[in-house]
């Protein structure tokens, strides 16, 4: 089973657990459906070299990394398209389909992440996630994505990169007045080609130029952190989601699970750490005072199966379980401080 990195329900007072539907497999390889609230119909797929084993890159919005090929089911079939209807795929699932990605999908990945394959096989690449550190492979977050949702096309050659540090934003055609393309997520990272008024103009896998709100990224050098390693900084990223809707194996602004929404703050403010909630609490250091920043962690018998945030006076910040929404709640509260194992450090 995949290692307790997301967020279960500590117990019954938290989740109301109901049957599950018997699982319902898609085909290796869904065909593309149209254009929804996720991009416009101008959208247009990227053009893709061959893909072999080695390094590609994510080529759709956020592409959702399952535990086998045979894991999705007809509900999924949204988010195996290109471009991904990810958006639409959420709106579909029901509380029991949500709860049931448990164990069929392990993370996701960013438009413009690199990944590697290791294996090819009809329509499915097996991949790691250099970015997305596991004890599971040192390699990087393994499991399998839709072939159509990578390219083989390096990203262009740029000397700084525009992160997106709203919590969507949209890309659009790079002209005055061009129709919006495609929604991306906070966190996203792209090559910057130049500025235009209020617009960043940036380059997509594949090469495709677009443009960007300013507002809506921090641009950079490659190296430097998209944001500034602050606590108040952490604190503010991760609050700013208050209210998103809990996804098992979410790591975007579309849904996060538990160690989903620590991680990719924590990579948008300069610090990778380990994406799932158990390896989270082996990294950094253990502290007995709690600052601002620093990750508590939640365990029973089984060992940690959540994370959350703290924030200051008293409080933290955490994606609960499916069926919830990101929310500050107190430290305090009954059914989490019983289960407290202790807080990490990342930043000094």
């Amino acid at each position: 089973m995949r290692t307790v990195a997301a967020c279960l329900a500590t117990t019954a007072i938290l989740v109301a657990a109901g049957p599950m539907p018997a699982p319902a497999h898609a085909s290796p390889a869904p065909t593309a459906v149209s254009a929804s609230a996720d991009q416009t119909p101008r959208s247009t797929a990227v053009a893709r070299a061959p893909l072999t084993k080695g390094k590609a890159w994510v080529a759709v919005s956020v592409a959702t990394v399952w535990r086998s090929r045979t894991s999705p089911r007809k509900v999924d079939a949204p988010a195996l398209a290109n471009p991904v209807r990810i958006q639409t795929w959420l709106s579909r699932m029901t509380t029991a389909q949500r709860r049931a990605l448990n164990g069929r999908a392990d993370t996701q990945a960013l438009l413009g992440d690199k990944v590697r394959i290791v294996k090819l096989r009809p329509g499915w690449a097996k991949v790691v996630v250099p970015d997305q550190p596991t004890p599971a492979d040192s390699r990087g977050y393994p499991g399998w994505v839709p072939r159509r949702q990578l390219t083989a096309t390096p990203p262009v050659a740029a000397t700084t990169r525009a992160t997106v540090v709203s919590r969507l934003g949209w890309l659009r055609e790079d002209r005055a007045g061009g129709a919006r393309t495609l929604r991306i997520s906070f966190g996203t990272r792209l090559p910057v080609v130049g500025t235009t008024g209020s617009w960043v103009r940036v380059a997509t896998p594949g090469g495709a130029v677009r443009r960007i709100r300013a507002a809506q990224v921090s641009v950079h050098a490659p190296a430097d952190p998209a944001l500034p390693q602050t606590r108040a900084g952490l604190v503010a990223s991760a609050t700013s989601f208050v209210g998103l809707d809990y996804l098992w194996a979410g790591r975007s602004g579309f849904g996060f699970d538990c160690s989903g929404l620590t991680s990719l703050v924590y990579r948008v403010h300069g610090v990778r750490i380990p994406r799932d909630a158990s390896p989270q609490s082996r990294a950094g250091r253990s502290v007995g005072r709690v600052r601002q920043g620093d990750l508590l962690f939640y365990a029973d018998s089984g060992g940690v199966h959540h994370v959350s945030m703290a924030v200051g006076n008293g409080r933290m910040v955490h994606s609960p379980r499916t069926g919830s929404t990101v929310e500050v709640i107190a430290r305090s509260t009954p059914a989490y401080a019983r289960e407290y194992a202790g807080a990490r450090r990342y930043l000094p």
